[in-house]
């Protein structure tokens, strides 16, 4: 599964030393300006993080986006977007000491096991690098979710990053399959090294006393003032009430051991390996872009459902 969303739809490709990344969006709606200065912001986030760090990979790629499709005259069209990032600073021949061994951590044993085969190199598609491809397709939502009052924001605590989401209306979602927090929870495990969500405004609120974990009405509140609390995370029943929606996202660190690593090989016996290649020892301050970037993908998928339920009952109106 390589297309995340219905109405608002990103499908990415490329692996981390292949030729290029890149995605198609379908579903952006026509007439959304494009900022490339924006655009290259984002990817420079995901790049060197919210605070540059020497324990970032030293692998420096220009991320440069080139469009191939969808837009005209800095806006778009309504037709798919396609662009690609292509890879420009490879060094595949370091990771030729791993092509028949299994990193412990790592996806290397899983995608062997699923499809038979892999590209050993750097990870390929199971790679961190592929999620420069979500943040140029979370970009481009987020523009048109600005023309829709909607705004992201994150904070990164240590390997957690807390989302905010603002501006989003009550009544967004479906209840029991489809909740909107069960969207959310849905992508950002499939960032790479993301392994818990949580709802709510600070982490732990589920395991208020049940009696203190309702959130409370306010008088003729609405919107962002609905309630005295938001423990819940501004979702419920799987549907948005008008507060910020809240959530946590968790992130083990990076599993690749600088000083050697010891390996399964192809045969089954242990070795111990060192990791030639270039290693993020700490990619944390990357988090923030890509946790903001997914969340933008199903705000816009939702949103743009609705928009288009609106238009529809104003033609038949």
């Amino acid at each position: 599964m390589n297309t995340f969303g219905h109405s608002f739809r990103l499908t990415t490709f490329g692996e981390s030393h292949g030729t290029a990344l890149g995605g198609v969006i379908d579903g952006c709606p026509a007439g959304v300006v494009i900022d490339d200065g924006f655009i290259a912001s984002e990817l420079l986030r995901r790049r060197d993080g919210d605070s540059p760090s020497s324990l970032t990979t030293p692998r420096k790629e220009p991320d440069t986006t080139e469009w191939l499709s969808g837009i005209y005259e800095g806006r778009t069209l309504g037709t798919p977007i396609a662009f690609a990032i292509r890879n420009q600073n490879c060094q595949p021949e370091d990771y030729e000491a791993l092509r028949d061994c299994f990193r412990p951590g790592h996806a290397d044993y899983t995608w062997q096991q699923r499809y038979g085969c892999r590209d050993h190199r750097g990870g390929g598609r199971a790679s961190g690098r592929e999620t420069a491809a979500r943040v140029v397709g979370g970009a481009v939502a987020k523009l048109w979710l600005t023309t829709q009052g909607v705004s992201i924001h994150s904070l990164r605590q240590g390997f957690e990053v807390k989302c905010i989401i603002e501006g989003v209306p009550a009544g967004i979602g479906n209840p029991v399959f489809d909740r909107l927090n069960a969207r959310l929870a849905y992508a950002m495990l499939s960032i790479p090294s993301a392994s818990s969500f949580e709802m709510g405004e600070n982490a732990g609120d589920w395991k208020r006393a049940a009696g203190d974990y309702p959130d409370q009405w306010i008088a003729g509140g609405e919107g962002a003032t609905l309630t005295a609390t938001n423990h819940c995370g501004g979702v419920q029943g799987g549907i948005s009430n008008g507060m910020p929606i809240v959530f946590h996202t968790g992130f083990h660190p990076p599993v690749t051991n600088p000083d050697g690593m010891v390996c399964r090989m192809a045969d089954g016996s242990l070795k111990a390996v060192a990791p030639h290649g270039r290693h993020d020892q700490d990619h944390s301050t990357r988090l923030p872009v890509i946790v903001e970037s997914m969340a933008a993908l199903v705000l816009a998928d939702f949103l743009c459902l609705r928009v288009k339920r609106i238009d529809e009952l104003k033609i038949e109106n």
